[in-house]
């Protein structure tokens, strides 16, 4: 991959699940940074630059699900949840504390290379995005498509690239009604597997950054039997 060679950081007390996980990944072109804890994983986060996190949940002192929320305090950075949760409730809390995928144990190698392409993918595209910007509600909400950034009342506020595309579907669709399948198409790419309804922990997360009560949206609004469509008023260009 020369210059594009992406590194992943794999955060895992099993040593040979990280010894799998490098030999496979460097395999495929990646560079791979192994962590038996969340201490070892902070401290290589901090020095290298990281283009992906694979975080196992089971981990000694700080859980995973922790650290996530430690991660999405400072970093948009992708991150890939590896759990022996496999009950539907415990991927959605995964998903709304700021994991992009999740993959459950025992996974396929190849299961876990097409995930990791297709966040990666997904992240290129959410850095890359058209030169626009939509003010909502009397400049309450602000989307810069060009900086993929949200302001609300002024304040800057974080969404991970998943959250922030499903956001943008719905906003530049302000008349459709989105399925949560349709939502997982455009905003998560049609090669992902998991459960449709990954869709609302996305949105439940959402929803607590950009609604003045997550409990009455005005922004993300339940389509009761449907799914999501966009609710804001947006403001005519001057």
């Amino acid at each position: 991959m020369g210059e594009d060679r992406h590194n992943i950081l794999a955060v895992d007390d099993e040593p040979k699940i990280i010894e799998v996980l490098e030999s496979f990944l460097e395999s495929r072109g990646y560079s791979v940074f192994g962590a038996g804890d969340t201490e070892r994983a902070f401290d290589i986060f901090e020095r290298e630059k990281i283009d992906l996190i694979l975080l196992d949940l089971m981990l000694p002192g700080m859980t995973g699900e922790e650290f996530c929320k430690a991660i999405r305090r400072k970093s948009r950075v992708p991150i890939i949840m590896l759990t022996a949760k496999v009950e539907e409730d415990d991927m959605l809390n995964g998903l709304s504390i700021g994991a992009d995928d999740y993959i459950a144990k025992p996974f396929s190698l190849k299961a876990l290379l097409a995930r990791i392409e297709a966040v990666l993918r997904r992240y290129g595209e959410y850095l890359l995005a058209p030169d626009s910007k939509m003010v909502f509600n009397g400049g309450e909400l602000e989307i810069n498509f060009d900086s993929r950034s949200l302001l609300k009342n002024g304040r800057t506020v974080t969404p991970t690239p998943s959250e922030f595309k499903i956001l943008e579907a719905l906003a530049q669709n302000p008349n459709k009604v989105f399925t949560r399948e349709q939502l997982i198409d455009t905003a998560m790419g049609n090669d992902f597997e998991g459960f449709s309804r990954a869709i609302d922990g996305h949105v439940k997360n959402l929803r607590q950054k950009i609604e003045d009560d997550h409990k009455k949206p005005r922004y993300i609004l339940t389509m009761h039997g449907v799914g999501y469509k966009f609710g804001g008023k947006r403001e005519e260009k001057i």
